[in-house]
């Protein structure tokens, strides 16, 4: 397991003003829509007044942050205009003049750093999964071949290929890797000392995602950002900066496939979305930074559900009634006590000692994290079991409590049970909002896997446990 040191200083709720019962009634009202999170922190005027981490997912994992990788990003640009290196009329077809396409139309021509942090190049659809069929092998030379169905800087659209632009752009003017940049100029400077980024077969990182933190990194980022780029007593990114990408450039309205959510029509900034209070940075499957410099606030939370219309409204409705109205002491207690003992479910079942299962994998699920066809194999191991899935993977699974192994690089947490004549399995890719349930008919021979939420980067498992995961950027 990943160790952090201590980023943000420590106070109750009261002694930062905010009320416990408050931070209570937010949890409160996310168990009772059925969310699901992974952790949270709450930070005010740089002090860390509640934590919480749902076993077992814990302090010292990183997680995956998916599109709340794109503020990071946008940091990287400020730094690099910050250096003089690149500015916002700076266009793609300038700075990357070896990856622009023969026959480019004018309105490719003329898109600039601006268009892309506030996505606005005109196109009517993310064009990431166009670009990448157009293009194979160079997405940029892909986004620059998708139609356009507006003229640029008008109409705002979620255009994940912005960002993978950005990051190229970046990378070309500084001489660094996006990952390199950062490390160098934010995370050390900040004491974060693990930052693990999923890439494409080239090996660049997305920079749209794939970005691993931790919660308090996470957490600290937003404070970082509420301070104008001020950490410690270092000017960390331009305040200019910090000003400029956190305010709006373009409305927003709803994207077709997502959840009504009233803050995701507040408009958009460079990389950052606008909110009814402040912004934020936002990754699927509810992986938030929000910032509330109205009110000296910043809450991160990662998750495995936690649907637009659910975050940040309860913040709004729940967290920030309490602030400026702490609560007593024995209510701080209550919370701190409430908070360490968050957990998931373990699988329940007896150990059944002994005995073991061989099946094969039903191929008719769709999704299946396992290929179809493949071989199980369950067999009693110090208390728990090892099972074998297919040919490169070995996971160790305990029973009434978790067990950690990482068969090919990436730590997996695992529990289960047998349950009359099924073995049943939670696989934690620990690193991720991801797990899957295995469910082994030792009668009947036949396995199933299934995801709680299928990755965005395909369904098989063995994919996701190799670190860093590397694949064709067709993130949706």
């Amino acid at each position: 397991m990943s160790s952090q040191p201590v980023l943000l200083p420590r106070s109750t709720p009261a002694a930062a003003g905010v009320s416990s019962l408050a931070i209570g009634a937010l949890l409160d009202r996310l168990e009772g829509v059925a969310v699901e999170l992974h952790s949270i922190m709450v930070v005010r005027r740089g002090h860390v007044v509640a934590e919480g981490w749902w076993a077992p997912y814990s302090a010292g994992r990183p997680h995956l942050l998916y599109s709340l990788t794109k503020s990071f990003t946008s940091v990287a640009v400020g730094l690099a205009i910050g250096d003089g290196l690149l500015s916002l009329d700076d266009r793609v077809v300038d700075v990357l003049p070896d990856r622009v396409p023969a026959g480019v139309t004018e309105q490719a021509r003329r898109l600039t750093v601006h268009h892309l942090l506030s996505m606005t190049a005109g196109h009517s659809t993310d064009s990431l999964g166009e670009a990448w069929e157009l293009e194979p092998d160079d997405l940029v030379k892909g986004f620059l071949r998708v139609p356009f169905a507006e003229v640029e800087g008008v109409w705002h659209t979620y255009d994940n290929s912005t960002t993978y632009v950005l990051a190229r752009m970046v990378e070309r003017v500084t001489g660094r890797d996006l990952p390199g940049l950062l490390d160098d100029r934010l995370f050390k400077p900040m004491g974060i000392d693990h930052a693990e980024w999923d890439r494409v077969a080239s090996g660049a990182a997305f920079g749209f995602h794939g970005l691993h933190l931790t919660t308090e990194a996470v957490a600290a980022f937003g404070e970082l950002l509420r301070c104008g780029g001020a950490w410690s007593d270092r000017q960390l990114v331009p305040r200019e900066w910090v000003e400029l990408a956190t305010r709006k450039h373009v409305a927003t309205s709803q994207v077709e496939g997502w959840t009504e959510n009233p803050d995701a029509l507040v408009g958009y900034g460079y990389q950052f979305w606008m909110s009814r209070h402040g912004y934020r940075g936002d990754g699927a499957f509810g992986q938030q930074c929000i910032v509330v410099p109205s009110h000296e606030l910043v809450v991160a939370v990662t998750a495995a559900i936690c649907p637009e219309e659910d975050m940040p409204g309860a913040v709004w409705d729940c967290l920030l009634p309490g602030i400026g109205a702490p609560a007593g002491e024995r209510d701080d207690q209550r919370l701190a006590e409430r908070l360490r003992g968050l957990a998931l479910p373990v699988v329940t079942g007896s150990a059944d000692p002994g005995r073991s299962a061989v099946a094969r994998v039903d191929a008719g699920v769709e999704g299946s994290a396992l290929p179809g066809g493949g071989v199980v194999v369950v067999e009693p191991s110090d208390g728990g079991w090892s099972a074998r899935l297919g040919e490169s993977v070995t996971i160790e699974i305990g029973h009434g409590d978790w067990r950690e192994s990482a068969p090919l690089g990436r730590p997996v947490v695992a529990a289960g049970a047998w349950q009359g004549d099924t073995f049943v399995a939670e696989l934690y890719v620990i690193t991720t909002p991801h797990r899957v349930r295995l469910v082994v008919d030792a009668v009947a021979g036949t396995a199933v896997a299934t995801w709680n939420l299928v990755p965005l980067t395909g369904p098989i498992l063995e994919r996701h446990l190799r670190s860093p995961l590397m694949t064709r950027p067709d993130v949706a």
